[in-house]
């Protein structure tokens, strides 16, 4: 966990008094990665390099698990930090492997240890040991000594990862690919991440927290979603983009946005089944197992004046949603499958409602939210400042 307690920072130029960072009070829990935003000179990497004392505070504490570390020398506190930054900054006389290992070899691991663990994070990276360790960095494309960079700074085992504009410099399509590679790595290996970014799709896409900052402020932190639908004033709104509602539909999962709807079994009779819809005023039900499993679905217009049981009209799903797909996965599937609808499962194929494109418009223009909302300074409180 880091916590930061009225951080700030005091630069003097030209013989006045600027203050980069103004009381800056946060806390990123064990395992989440929390992305700072901001224009340019709002104070975001200021704060970001005063974690590992890269600047020194002026003012205000910084803990990482509990620990105030004012009272750790600068050596002993970076080496328990991992640091990634834009410009890579592989040393050019080593090979990867030696590069990877850099702080591990400081830390006293033996030589097999060293190996082993640059084998492990290699592989995390989808780059062959054997092919790639006994290279220089210039034998690499930029893609991939920006993934060196990342995997470099996990090499220890840090419980805290600190990341300055990491893929900033890299082209489109690699940039994706090690986002990915550097999201696969994080739910495995479970770090504490803060990352600075200009990129407001790249917080979404990767933060669990998104901090906005504002000369030297920190004006909202909270989770993505909740970020998108409730920005806390104008400023915050203007910055995340006037398609904020379409940027939530990479967050909201389908049983999020999923609305209640009746269900029938197998053996229940035509007649029974008609006037549940007739009820409801729909057109389809759903038909599921004892154990809730979705097996299909009826039609009105197949059962109008017939005889039987909803077993004999049982039509398959040619579309479904997963409980945790986002809504832009399902809206592409509705489109794809000409749907207006599609039923929610949970792994165990357990019907858990269903999603249509009425039920998303409804979710996103309600102001519900995913996140809970964990610190936001009002637009008064701003404006006070």
């Amino acid at each position: 966990m880091i916590e930061l307690k009225n951080l700030s920072k005091t630069f003097n130029a030209n013989g006045k008094d600027v203050k980069a960072v103004d009381a800056v009070s946060l806390t990123v829990n064990e395992g989440e990665i929390c992305v700072f935003l901001g224009p340019s000179g709002c104070g975001k990497s200021t704060t970001l390099k005063m974690i590992n004392r890269l600047i020194t505070p002026t003012s205000g504490q910084v803990f990482i698990n509990g620990e105030d570390t004012s009272g750790l020398d600068e050596v002993t506190l970076r080496r328990h930090i991992g640091y990634v930054i834009q410009q890579i900054g592989l040393f050019p006389n080593m090979t990867i492997e030696e590069n990877i290992t850099v702080v591990p070899r400081l830390l006293g691991w033996d030589k097999q240890r060293c190996h082993d663990r640059a084998r492990e994070l290699m592989h995390m990276i989808k780059l062959e040991p054997k092919q790639y360790l006994q290279r220089y960095p210039r034998e690499l494309s930029g893609g991939q000594q920006q993934r060196i960079g990342v995997i470099r700074a996990l090499a220890a085992d840090a419980p805290v990862l600190l990341m300055d504009e990491p893929f900033g410099a890299v082209d489109p399509i690699n940039r994706e690919m090690i986002q990915n590679e550097f999201f696969e790595m994080q739910r495995a290996l479970n770090k504490t991440v803060i990352m600075v970014s200009h990129d407001i799709d790249e917080a979404i896409k990767l933060g669990d927290k998104i901090a906005i900052f504002r000369a030297g402020k920190l004006l909202q932190l909270d989770h993505p979603d909740t970020l998108l639908a409730h920005p806390a004033d104008d400023f915050v709104s203007n910055f995340v983009g006037q398609d904020s509602t379409l940027k939530r539909l990479l967050l909201v999962r389908a049983e999020d946005a999923a609305d209640n709807a009746p269900s029938v079994s197998p053996q229940t009779p035509v007649g029974e089944a008609l006037e549940l819809l007739d009820e409801h005023d729909r057109r389809y039900v759903v038909v599921t197992d004892g154990q809730n499993k979705a097996l299909g679905y009826v039609r009105r217009r197949d059962m109008h004046r017939q005889q039987g049981t909803c077993a004999d009209f049982l039509r398959p799903f040619n579309a479904t949603a997963s409980h945790d797909e986002h809504l832009r996965i399902l809206l592409s599937r509705m489109y794809e499958f000409n749907r207006a609808w599609l039923p929610v499962l949970d792994a165990e194929q357990v019907f858990l409602g269903e999603v249509t494109q009425e039920s998303i418009a409804a979710y996103l223009s309600s102001g519900r939210s995913r996140g809970m909302k964990t610190s936001i300074v009002s637009p008064a409180e701003v404006a006070a400042s």
